[in-house]
């Protein structure tokens, strides 16, 4: 099939949007069916909980090496091909994970837990599919219901745990590996439903419309020219309030604990967080699209800002730091949800994929870093003074959107008309 018209285009984009929509949902389940399950066996085989860490920290570094070469391989072969082979490497990964339960060998396992992080670099990367050949009205609303899509998965695979236990028993499976059977199935369905379902590749044809640029829908694709400051404040946008969100969610668990908050209120508020990044980000995919991407990521600073207000005045009181944390959910969904949108518009085709790449890739690292100086701050400064120093990521980005270069007047969905930079 050739998309000829701006119907056809039409016509395609809705079924873009379902296959990536439905490859998320399985991959979600699989990622959220074993990464509680990762912390405890890496101190099982260990023999330390002082490895605990290493299960999120080995999955958030797979996920970081593996965002440029997956973009670099949607640039050349398409989203299919990189999709495909990201969910296939996190299947493996749930292998190499039961593998390294039945002989006991701790290294395998890390070897595993950050192949099985492939996949979050498929979820970020499915995100930025949806834009491949959405138009100008729309882009934003598409990228945001893929976000959304996570929803599922991360509400649905914990409550998998259980069954999977069972099923591992069943299967003769060590204890606590039978989760990671969900990861294997779920991880390889995603990739047959990548493989089958997105033909033709968005990406390949939005670079073949691109060529011609007479053709029907094609001046709805991007931008003529490059703007390397717009993309590069796009970037800034979302690595700030990323590390923003993370630093101040990672603690939170060990800051309600130590103030004697049961293991239950930690996981409500946890879920109600989780429920802030993700259920509401059509909502703001539909706001980036009517008042533009770059006032949309300022309406994110302002929701994390008084997220930090909250959670830094409000330190004490449980209820104030379950609002605080639902907020801080929100500010980062609006934030990325129209920042990769602004991303996505002000980098050219050619140059699309592999930017996209490179911004999951200083998401991640960002991320990482957060979640890493967040746990020194909250030993000198407390949870409070870790919710003020995090005012200043915020400021970050408020400060860089303000004074990003504008080539022209902003048009209607908040992105300027490009000029050529170098890159």
């Amino acid at each position: 099939m050739t998309a000829t018209t701006e119907h056809d285009l039409e016509s395609l984009q809705r079924r873009v949007r379902r296959i990536l929509i439905l490859g998320q949902v399985m991959s979600g389940i699989g990622m959220g069916a074993t990464l509680s399950m990762g912390a405890i066996l890496a101190s099982r085989l260990s023999g330390s909980e002082a490895w605990s860490g290493m299960a999120a920290t080995m999955s958030t570094l797979g996920a970081a090496l593996a965002a440029v070469p997956l973009a670099r391989l949607a640039s050349r072969s398409g989203r299919r091909i990189s999709l495909f082979t990201g969910a296939l490497l996190a299947s493996s990964g749930a292998v190499i994970t039961i593998v390294s339960t039945m002989v006991a060998f701790f290294p395998l396992l890390l070897v595993g837990l950050a192949l099985i992080g492939v996949g979050m670099a498929v979820n970020l990367q499915s995100r930025f599919a949806a834009t491949d050949i959405a138009n100008d009205t729309t882009r934003s609303r598409d990228l945001s219901l893929v976000v959304w899509a996570t929803t599922v998965g991360a509400v649905s695979g914990p409550n998998l745990v259980t069954p999977g236990e069972q099923l591992g028993g069943f299967l003769g499976l060590p204890e606590l590996s039978g989760p990671f059977v969900f990861t294997l199935a779920a991880q390889a369905l995603a990739a047959i439903v990548y493989f089958v379902g997105l033909r033709p590749d968005p990406l390949l044809l939005a670079q073949q419309l691109a060529r011609d640029p007479s053709s029907a829908g094609a001046q709805s694709l991007g931008p003529r020219f490059d703007n390397v400051v717009v993309a590069r404040t796009a970037i800034i946008s979302i690595a700030l309030s990323h590390a923003t969100m993370v630093a101040v969610m990672a603690m939170t668990p060990v800051h309600l604990v130590n103030h004697g908050a049961s293991l239950a209120i930690v996981g409500f508020t946890i879920s109600l967080h989780i429920a802030g990044m993700y259920a509401l980000a059509p909502v703001f995919g539909i706001l980036s699209d009517r008042i533009g991407r770059i006032p949309t990521i300022l309406v994110g600073q302002v929701i994390l800002l008084a997220s930090l207000l909250v959670t830094g005045f409000g330190s004490e009181n449980e209820t104030a730091v379950v609002i605080g944390l639902v907020l801080l959910g929100l500010g980062w969904s609006a934030a990325t949800v129209a920042g990769s949108t602004l991303l996505s518009e002000s980098t050219i085709i050619e140059k699309r994929a592999a930017r996209q790449g490179v911004s999951d890739l200083v998401m991640s690292g960002s991320g990482a870093a957060g979640g890493a100086l967040a746990g020194v701050v909250l030993a000198f400064l407390g949870y409070s003074g870790l919710s003020f120093v995090a005012l200043a990521l915020v400021a970050g980005v408020v400060v860089r959107v303000v004074l990003t270069r504008q080539s022209s007047v902003e048009n209607t969905v908040g992105v300027t008309e490009p000029i050529t930079y170098d890159i």
